[in-house]
């Protein structure tokens, strides 16, 4: 393959200070009234970038504009941070699954395969997942019909371990989920198939770490997947009524590990020879689980009993470590990023983010791939996230972020800086709106520090955001109108939101002429990376969506 490089711009030079990149995580623009956390923070300083109008716009970030199946789709971290990295629109892992499933090819592969000759053999086949159709990390349907296909291709035990949602989807909806799937599973029962639930829990609680944040999280759904280590109850239904009893409005994303048994026993132990999927697509949430299967070296906690199973995802998580090994449906091919081009260009970067959304501004910017284009060229700095809730500190590690961007700023190192506060997405994810406006002031506070670093170094701000989420802090009906419960309280909403996110740029390093465009009809986040690259001082590669400065 040919060395990358990218042409100069015909009029614009790179500023004299850094292209600072600031994505305010889930701080997308709402409809600004009581549940909006966005617009009842005290945010001055993106308020004031946003009263420029010649310098602000809406970007859309949900959809097809991410490459989501439909409009419908939320947008999400990754899917977001994929497009302003790549400046290009590609299909992502909820569409290439649709695609798989609806042609047939998801069965045909050496994944499925391999799977099948486990279950075949007289081997179970297990089924880990988010069980939702929230279309984030999973998809009902999807587990449904790889399900369904393995028991048309010979499955005859089936077992599903289930993670609730209450994150994506509104907070409550399990127990529709699982009489859905139950429905499902039944259906098969009919025709000879034993498909059963087997255990499950909170996907907060069990399972679906993600980034190192928490091993214990893992270690509980590796225990009640693998062993049938948690608690007993009959059937998950049961399990999400006792612990809703024993603990009034507790969330889906926090409900405790569970087992179902029958007869005293767990009715769905991994066992050697066995085939287990993990059904996820997305592959932040799935990477920690996957390594409790195959890694050989594992140290993050003592799994016990080992069992010696065919392990696949439902894409491949991580493309340069090549985990899992085995996978159904090959993810998106995001090659030549904006962080490639301006590696091969000599353009020195710094990326910062805490623990949580650390690997969102560097691997998912850098089309899912790990590591660095350029040691020598890229600076990548994690800060530790503290441990959940994130509602008990909602400011989470904005101050720090911002040092450490601040002093990067002003070391005078680095030509690019991105940074991506993740407050406005993990503390709404939480319904806690009072504990989301204060997450949100934090990132303002943190962003007027690192607008006046940029204001001495002369160089120029990108402020944007990967997707909604604060912006909406209450379930509505179809009138827009807020839901409650029987005791008057309104439903909070824990899932991202369809909102526009603003783009908003500034600095001393902008001519005095700079505007933006107002000719696009959809502007979205895949405009961002052509943007930064002329800023640069570079005119971005033909087939990337198209920059949003105007002239």
């Amino acid at each position: 393959m040919a060395k990358l490089a990218l042409e100069k711009h015909p009029r614009l030079t790179r500023p004299r200070g850094p292209v600072l990149v600031v994505i305010m995580d889930g701080v997308g623009l709402g409809c600004g009234d009581a549940y909006d956390a966005v617009a009842q923070a005290n945010m001055p300083t993106l308020r004031a970038l946003l009263a420029d109008r010649a310098r602000s716009l809406r970007l859309k970030a949900h959809g097809t504009a991410v490459g989501l199946p439909s409009d419908d789709d939320m947008g999400n971290s990754e899917v977001g941070h994929n497009a302003l990295g790549s400046g290009r629109i590609v299909a992502q892992g909820a569409g290439l699954v649709d695609g798989a499933l609806a042609d047939g090819t998801i069965f045909q592969g050496t994944g499925f395969q391999a799977l099948r000759e486990a279950f075949t053999a007289g081997g179970t086949f297990h089924v880990i997942g988010l069980l939702s159709d929230g279309g984030v990390h999973s998809r009902l349907d999807q587990i449904v019909g790889v399900v369904e296909g393995a028991a048309a291709r010979g499955a005859k035990r089936i077992r599903l371990h289930v993670l609730a949602d209450g994150r994506d989807v509104p907070d409550g909806s399990f127990t529709t989920y699982l009489s859905e799937l139950e429905g499902r599973l039944g259906a098969l029962g009919a025709r000879g198939v034993d498909a059963r639930i087997a255990s499950g829990g909170g996907r907060m609680l069990v399972t679906m770490d993600r980034y190192e944040s928490d091993w214990r999280i893992v270690e509980r759904g590796y225990r009640a997947h693998v062993h049938g280590d948690a608690r007993r109850f009959p059937s998950a239904s049961a399990a999400a009524a006792a612990f809703r009893a024993e603990t009034p409005g507790i969330s889906d994303q926090q409900l405790p590990a569970f087992v179902v048994e029958e007869g005293g026993s767990p009715v769905g132990v991994i066992n050697d020879g066995d085939a287990v999927l993990f059904a996820n697509f997305r592959g932040d949430r799935a990477l920690e689980i996957s390594r409790a299967f195959e890694d050989d070296a594992f140290d993050k906690f003592d799994r016990g009993r080992r069992p010696r199973v065919v392990y696949a995802g439902m894409m491949e998580y991580d493309g340069d470590l090549h985990v899992p090994k085995l996978s159904l449906v090959a993810p998106p091919q995001l090659e030549r990023t904006s962080g490639e081009y301006l590696a091969a260009m000599g353009v020195r970067t710094f990326a910062c983010s805490e623990t949580q959304k650390y690997g969102h501004v560097t691997y998912f910017w850098n089309g899912n791939r790990s590591g660095r284009f350029d040691d020598a060229l890229e600076t990548y700095l994690e800060i530790p996230s503290n441990a959940p809730p994130f509602e008990a500190k909602p400011a989470m590690k904005a101050d720090e972020i911002a040092s450490a961007t601040c002093e990067a700023i002003a070391s005078g190192r680095f030509d690019l800086v991105r940074v991506n506060f993740a407050n406005g997405d993990m503390v709404g994810h939480t319904g806690e709106l009072a504990a989301t406006i204060k997450g949100c002031e934090a990132v303002d506070a943190a962003l007027a520090r690192l607008l006046r670093a940029i204001e001495v170094s002369g160089g120029i701000a990108i402020v944007t955001a990967d997707h909604g989420n604060a912006d909406d802090m209450a379930l509505r009906d179809k009138h827009g109108a807020p839901l409650k419960d029987a005791q008057g309280r309104v439903l909070p909403r824990t899932s991202h939101t369809l909102a526009p996110v603003p783009f908003c740029i500034t600095g001393p390093g902008l001519a005095a002429s700079t505007t933006l465009r107002a000719d696009l009809a959809v502007p979205g986040l895949a405009n961002v990376a052509a943007t930064v690259m002329n800023l640069l001082g570079f005119a971005a590669p033909a087939d990337y969506q198209p920059t949003l400065l105007a002239g």
